[in-house]
């Protein structure tokens, strides 16, 4: 077993360490601040340096590596703020794989390269009004006419919704009930029936769009189909490199704060010292890196057991579940250790307080993790409607 990285993998962290460092710091305080996502500019520059294609194959534009290297690549991102790496996290562990693994050979080879380019984002749309947790009760319906299929239902909270080009839309085929009629099928933002709901006001997570979604019989061609009706396991285990991804962004956000509370303390003093010499302050940093570091090796064995597969439900779970409650306590102790400091809004703690509430609830909540760990555990699925 080897801990240590590898040249390759050194230098591309190293090179994301000081791309997000030099150039996305006043970028994210723009975004927190007027709530607007990455410009278009910034994201064809990540797509330029190789940030959004790095797990991507080489036919298409990627870099063609493994997901334990775009990881590595995430978490300096996540570590200036979860918005500034937002479009990292989509193309490297979020509904891009999704394009990536199950579209078609002719629908890859048109939305894959411009996403690596940063020309355009692909979203997920899975939620709606009545079911979220519950997916399968989703009622987005999908009918074939001809060579076209038409979608007609409203989702909600979809991250990117009105800003993304490209919307992976979970449905149900032909009004066939439960898990056996859902598939999903890539829609366009321009597409006529495609209508979005007011921008929602969320406690953290600014600068990464969120509306509904109203369908209003769009069409779509049938190769716009990226998993057929009774793929909904198929769209699932999509989901386990997703929580990977999950589990980094609150990594980076709770590296950041370990980081900045560990450089306050050595700076602030009180009653004539250091306040890193008090032991309650020791506590609280020793405690916070046994966090990171727990979460941060939980994630690295999910991506390198998987390698270019998938993650383990197990792995993913483990590592996503942690890091969310990891993230909430980290961020938590390291605006105690600023005191007033880390409540204003001049300093970045307060942030990554409130952004580390997110992770917990998308993506599937802590107690849906828990659920899929003792199901992997004992050997079987609970069904939550008996």
């Amino acid at each position: 077993m080897e801990f240590r990285l590898t040249d390759t993998q050194r230098e591309l962290q190293e090179a994301a360490r000081k791309f997000a460092r030099a150039e996305l710091p006043d970028l994210a305080r723009e975004l927190e601040e007027k709530a607007i996502p990455v410009p278009d500019e910034m994201r064809r520059r990540y797509g330029e340096m190789g940030f959004l294609g790095v797990n991507l194959p080489e036919q298409y534009g990627g870099l063609g590596l493994g997901h334990f290297e775009a990881l590595l690549v995430l978490e300096q991102f996540a570590m200036i703020s979860v918005a500034v790496a937002f479009p990292v996290f989509e193309s490297a562990t979020g509904p891009v794989r999704t394009v990536e693994h199950f579209a078609s050979d002719s629908l890859k080879a048109r939305i894959l390269p411009e996403v690596i380019k940063g020309e355009k984002i692909v979203a997920v749309s899975m939620s709606e009004p009545s079911a979220g947790t519950a997916l399968t009760d989703l009622k987005t319906s999908a009918r074939y006419d001809g060579d076209d299929i038409v979608l007609s239902g409203q989702k909600r909270w979809c991250s990117g919704g009105g800003h993304s080009d490209y919307y992976i839309v979970y449905c149900r085929f032909d009004g066939e009930p439960g898990a056996k009629g859902i598939g999903a099928v890539l829609v366009g933002k321009e597409r006529a029936g495609m209508s979005f709901g007011r921008p929602e006001q969320l406690m953290g997570f600014r600068g990464i769009p969120s509306a509904d979604i109203f369908l209003d019989d769009v069409r779509v061609p049938k190769d716009n189909i990226i998993v057929p009706k009774g793929g909904f396991a198929q769209l699932m285990t999509a989901f386990s490199l997703e929580r990977c991804g999950n589990a980094t962004m609150g990594l980076g956000i709770a590296a950041a704060a370990l980081e900045e509370a560990t450089a306050y303390a050595q700076e602030r003093h009180q009653f004539g010292k250091p306040i890193v010499d008090f032991q309650a302050i020791q506590m609280k940093l020793a405690e916070m890196a046994m966090k990171v570091e727990a979460s941060r090796l939980l994630i690295y064995r999910a991506a390198v057991n998987a390698s270019q597969g998938l993650p383990s439900i197990l792995d993913s779970s483990l590592a996503k579940c942690f890091s969310n409650e990891m993230v909430i306590e980290v961020a938590s102790k390291g605006l105690q250790i600023m005191g007033g400091y880390g409540y204003s809004k001049e300093y970045r703690m307060e942030q990554r307080v409130r952004d580390s509430y997110a992770w917990g609830i998308a993506g599937g909540t802590t107690d849906v993790q828990k659920t899929n760990i003792t199901s992997a555990l004992v050997g079987r699925r609970f069904n939550q409607r008996a």
